[in-house]
């Protein structure tokens, strides 16, 4: 059996969701193909319910630190509200019908399954080939990585899917790896009682970003009881009433429950790529800088290894979705790609790091400016850890990066992803006027400190 279509969308995550919506809008004849839930990691295990989690553990933090500040307060933590919550607000008890109506309401076919590709233009499902007038659009995502622990495979173990779709917080919890996720995860179960240990191979936690931040981060969770063990591994896991996980130092750890979180890869061997010529054991999908991956082929999102971040798919949608309809727009610019790791305090950072941008040959200045010490953090006393550090380029005179860790640090990141995108003159921004007494006054603070 075939079928014709305008576009064929093979994933719905984020980025395919908004492509296909996007292109049906438009009037275009969209077959999207899903073989999960309509929406992708984010809405149903990802960016939304953690955030949830992330909020209610915050709020309980908030409430401790009354002391000393404003008065004396007693909380009582209940991890069976949010997780009520994750299941009745964020996921519909993980049920995509609305999303799916969202887009069927724009006139595209939802077809449920496993697409692969069958040759430029063509998509097979289930026996069914799906050929597209205009081109496909590749939006399948990655999975997370289990690394080949010996005795790992054969255990219960969790990734952030089950993390997320628990009901009762764990006695203990080990969480394997020192990335955004697993330490969101690791100060929220900490802050709702669970007794967290995490091991990371690095020599620091966040090792992508700045080693201030790194600093910051882990002071934060060690203040939250958590046990950090950087630069050691695990080499052997069991399970039996407990899960007993062997370090490589040799420390055996016994935890109710254990959280596999060392990043996230794409599988490209059952797309069938290797029919429009790709290579089905690589990493991710190349593309240029609208996307193209070939002829008639589109890919979007975490598939393409340019930052598995929700906005940058969204970004990286909207260039689809212009390239495929012929319309005029920029090409895609990462320089100024923000991130952020919904801690508390929060990382956010943009750009290179300093130890990029001296990678990449730069004549770097640096200037920091502790939160603490800044007139909102001195006001905010409790739970005012944190460090603005801004990197430039001398030469030609702008922010090539920069990273706000504390109280609101993804929220005061906006001002130096604006900085850094636009390529505004340092020299303007040491002009500004900054509002007193916010956070972002921090920024001023810093550029005093450029040098």
């Amino acid at each position: 059996m075939s079928e014709q279509a305008d576009v064929v969308v093979v994933g719905m995550g984020v980025g395919g969701e908004s492509v296909a919506g996007s292109l049906a809008d438009a009037g275009l004849d969209v077959v999207a193909v899903e073989g999960q839930l309509v929406g992708g990691e984010c809405p149903y295990w990802g960016c939304i319910p953690s955030k949830m989690m992330i909020r209610a553990a915050d709020l309980l933090a908030e409430a401790r630190r009354i002391d000393g500040m404003a008065g004396h307060s007693h909380v009582t933590p209940d991890f069976a509200v949010v997780a009520a919550r994750i299941r009745e607000e964020a996921t519909t008890d993980w049920n995509d019908q609305i999303a799916a109506d969202r887009f069927t309401d724009k006139g595209g076919r939802l077809v449920r399954g496993w697409g692969r590709l069958a040759g430029p233009g063509r998509v097979e499902v289930d026996g069914t080939t799906y050929e597209a007038r205009r081109g496909v659009v590749l939006g399948t995502g990655t999975k997370p990585v289990v690394p080949p622990i010996d005795g790992l495979a054969d255990t219960p173990y969790w990734t952030n899917r089950e993390a997320l779709e628990t009901k009762e917080r764990p006695g203990s919890l080990l969480v394997l790896g020192g990335g955004a996720i697993g330490l969101e995860l690791a100060q929220a179960f900490a802050r709702f009682g669970s007794r967290v240990t995490v091991v990371e191979a690095a020599d620091r936690l966040l090792a992508m970003e700045e080693p201030e931040a790194s600093e910051v981060v882990q002071s934060a969770l060690e203040a939250d009881g958590i046990s950090i063990h950087t630069s050691n591994g695990v080499e052997r896991v069991r399970h039996g009433d407990q899960f007993t996980v062997t370090l490589a130092d040799g420390t055996d750890l016994a935890v109710d429950r254990l959280l596999v979180s060392v990043g996230r890869r794409a599988d490209l061997s059952t797309l069938g790529v290797d029919s429009v010529g790709l290579d089905p054991s690589a990493r991710a999908i190349a593309v240029d800088d609208w996307m193209r991956a070939g002829d008639k082929l589109w890919a979007v999102g975490d598939v393409t290894g340019l930052g598995a971040f929700t906005h940058v798919a969204t970004y990286q949608a909207g260039i689809v979705t212009r390239d495929i309809l012929g319309q005029i727009g920029p090409p895609a610019d990462y320089r100024a790609l923000s991130r952020v790791t919904f801690t508390d305090p929060e990382i956010g950072a943009v750009g290179l790091t300093e130890a990029q941008a001296r990678a990449n040959g730069l004549n770097v200045q640096v200037g920091t400016a502790q939160v603490p010490s800044t007139a909102r953090g001195w006001i905010h006393k409790a739970g005012n850890d944190g460090v603005i550090k801004l990197i430039s380029d001398a030469d030609q005179g702008v922010l090539v990066g920069g990273t706000s860790a504390g109280p609101n640090g993804g929220e005061v990141l906006g001002a130096l992803a604006v900085a850094v995108h636009g390529r505004v003159p340092v020299e303007r921004l040491r002009h500004m006027i900054y509002a007193y007494p916010t956070f972002h006054r921090g920024i001023e603070d810093a550029l005093r400190d450029l040098s």
